[in-house]
């Protein structure tokens, strides 16, 4: 892939993500997808970019990841077994900090984040400043019909979908996996039974998207 192709769509996108903000306090762009689409990295080449033509202040990443519940708390539910499906996440506190970025911009909001090593979520990891106008959040689930899903989809400006090729996608989950300790028969195993079936549930309300962003081998692109 020719790096100044690459350049070029990341460019666009990063322009199209700022223009969110325009005389706005703040912007909030939800970044949806199914697991391992590339959400996570498109979230931090708009970050970064927003960054470097801005100023590191003035753009913030919050992933939905923090909102995993415990899994104290999934053992006691009995969801241990699905974990990262929807009724996985505390959506309810999920909605409740995007709507804290609306509506109190001239605070810090301090959000959880995820420890990938240990799967578990890390009480006030992050934090939002007053100076940041544009926040980007990523997560699987921003676009379904659910009413707790859409309390957070409410307060997102927009919300972009990453869809690629599927093979490529489910050979990078299995890596992620093993990379974070399952062995490589488990982690095939859990993202048969577990992640593609949440995939299922996500690419079911793409069409709901204000934007697809195709991940494609000669980099990204909107397909509308």
């Amino acid at each position: 892939m020719p790096l100044d192709a690459y350049a070029l769509n990341i460019e666009q996108l990063v322009a199209a993500a700022v223009d969110l903000v325009g005389d706005r306090r703040r912007a909030v762009l939800g970044i949806a997808g199914v697991p391992g689409a590339g959400k996570s990295t498109l979230a931090d080449a708009v970050v970064a970019g927003a960054a470097a033509a801005h100023g590191e202040d003035w753009v913030a990443h919050v992933p939905m990841d923090g909102f995993h519940l415990a899994d104290v708390q999934l053992d006691r539910l009995g969801l241990r077994g699905r974990k990262g499906a929807p009724d996985t996440f505390d959506a309810d506190g999920y909605a409740h900090l995007l709507r804290r970025l609306v509506e109190e911009p001239d605070t810090w909001v301090y959000a959880p984040g995820f420890e990938r090593t240990l799967e578990q979520p890390i009480a006030a990891a992050m934090v939002v400043p007053p100076s940041a106008r544009l926040v980007v959040t990523e997560g699987n689930y921003l676009l379904l019909p659910d009413p707790r899903w859409q309390a957070a989809r409410a307060q997102l400006d927009e919300v972009w979908y990453v869809t690629g090729d599927d093979d490529l996608r489910r050979a990078r989950l299995v890596e992620r996996h093993v990379t974070f300790g399952k062995e490589p028969t488990a982690a095939a195993a859990w993202v048969e039974q577990t992640d593609e079936v949440n995939a299922a549930l996500v690419a079911s309300a793409a069409s709901a998207a204000d934007r697809i962003v195709v991940n494609g081998a000669d980099g990204w692109s909107f397909s509308h």
